[in-house]
């Protein structure tokens, strides 16, 4: 038989990335722990880049899961009406949405994130009859081409094929050192010769998280919304990476108050690492027409059973948002520990909750230390426009015995990747 790495070589598309960091056959996981074939175990500081925000195989999750199929619940339904989707709609409206007074209607796009932003798309150009959005620099919003428009890494454009357009690039939160951005913004907005085409809407990350994890203040978000008001501009929150605790809060809304009209939600949704994506917005805003947007995969009633577990599970009270605080306190001690040991490389520690990351003058650096942390058994990711960040995303549920061996492990790693480089 062929070797189990040799079949990826031979059938599997050069569009593959992670795997070539991080080079062994992964053959089972839990909790904060991922075993290769050959036995070894990682640490897993990267958590299906957000999409384990409660650890792999969770076994509150799973054994919820395991009943229903044995069950023979309902696995495939488009959207009709199901007992596992029912449950789910009453878990989100009990956990998140009353206590937070957000009077949302749920949508379910499809299965990913992309598909939750190019519904929000879709609504809000709707809505206004307005057909330009405003997207901020570094932003990541997914890879289909309505997404892909609003993301601004060139290397990601790069593969569309096709013009990208009807969107208006602003700068992010100090994206400009010594400007504005907000007063920017306003002065686009206001002035009728500024080439800027009123838009439908704005779409916004509380933290970029593939942009480099940067983090816009709430000051900043407070002012943003209020400007959007005045000019009738809808604002989507894309928290499909920073959203479901990943800031401490359910929404990385919350912090700030914002009250968005629309939010996409993914990732961690489903809990287990099965694909979910809802889209929701203001009640008002409900007006599609039955089949105006669909997909095959939008009733994944797999992922409802295991979505409404976690809320139940997780979000009943504000034990893991405690417990978040404190993780998040301990991750950024060794971060700025390891920015005071090597200020010559570490440019800027920066991060919300457990999404943290630290920024290096050359990104051959960051690279070097996610190699040198995989061969010491942690797994570990860069982000940014150049791959500079560090970026860390642990499961929110790690034990702080695991959390504080994988800092030590990052810690070790940077020392090795600075030496080598240093060589």
């Amino acid at each position: 038989m062929e070797h189990t790495e040799n079949i990826f070589e031979r059938l599997e598309s050069e569009v593959r990335s992670y795997c070539r960091g991080w080079p062994v056959v992964f053959e089972e996981s839990y909790g904060h722990t991922v075993i290769d074939e050959s036995g070894r175990e990682y640490i897993d500081f990267f958590a299906g880049a957000g999409a384990l925000n409660y650890g792999h195989n969770n076994p509150v999750l799973k054994a919820k899961l395991l009943d229903y199929i044995s069950g023979n619940g309902i696995s495939h339904s488009l959207d009709m009406m199901t007992e596992a989707k029912s449950d789910f709609l009453e878990a989100m409206d009990e956990r998140i949405l009353s206590p937070r007074n957000l009077d949302y209607k749920v949508m379910f796009p499809g299965p990913t994130g992309t598909n939750s932003v190019e519904a929000a798309l879709k609504l809000a150009r709707q809505i206004t009859g307005r057909t330009n959005v405003i997207a901020f620099t570094n932003a990541f919003h997914g890879m289909t081409l309505g997404s892909l428009a609003l993301t601004g890494n060139g290397s990601k454009r790069d593969g569309a094929g096709v013009p990208l357009g009807n969107v208006t690039r602003m700068p992010y939160h100090r994206y400009l050192d010594d400007t504005d951005t907000i007063d920017l913004l306003a002065k686009h907005l206001e002035d009728t010769s500024s080439g800027v085409d009123m838009p439908a809407a704005l779409i916004l990350e509380l933290v970029q998280a593939e942009g480099g994890v940067n983090v816009a203040t709430n000051p900043w978000l407070r002012r943003l919304e209020k400007l959007l008001k005045e000019h009738g501009v809808l604002l989507i929150v894309d928290d499909i990476q920073a959203g479901c605790g990943r800031t401490g809060t359910f929404f990385s809304f919350e912090s700030a108050g914002l009250d968005p009209d629309i939010v996409c939600l993914s990732k961690s949704l489903s809990g287990y690492g099965t694909p979910m994506a809802v889209t929701m917005f203001r009640r008002e805003l409900d007006q599609w027409e039955p089949g105006k947007h669909n997909g095959t995969f939008r009733g994944h009633n797999l992922a409802f059973v295991t979505a409404t577990a976690a809320l139940h599970e997780y979000w009943q009270d504000d034990a893991l948002t405690n417990q978040i605080k404190k993780k998040a306190n301990i991750m950024r001690g060794v971060l700025d520990k390891i920015a005071e040991q090597v200020p010559e490389e570490a440019q800027q520690v920066r991060g919300r909750g457990m999404i943290q990351g630290i920024e290096f003058k050359d990104p051959a650096t960051a690279g070097a230390i996610c190699a040198a942390a995989f061969n010491r058994g942690l797994l570990i990711e860069t982000s940014g426009a150049s791959d500079e960040v560090l970026k860390l995303l642990p499961p929110l549920t790690i034990e702080e015995s695991a959390l504080t061996q994988g800092l030590e492990i990052l810690q070790e790693s940077v020392e090795e990747a600075l030496v080598s480089i240093g060589n």
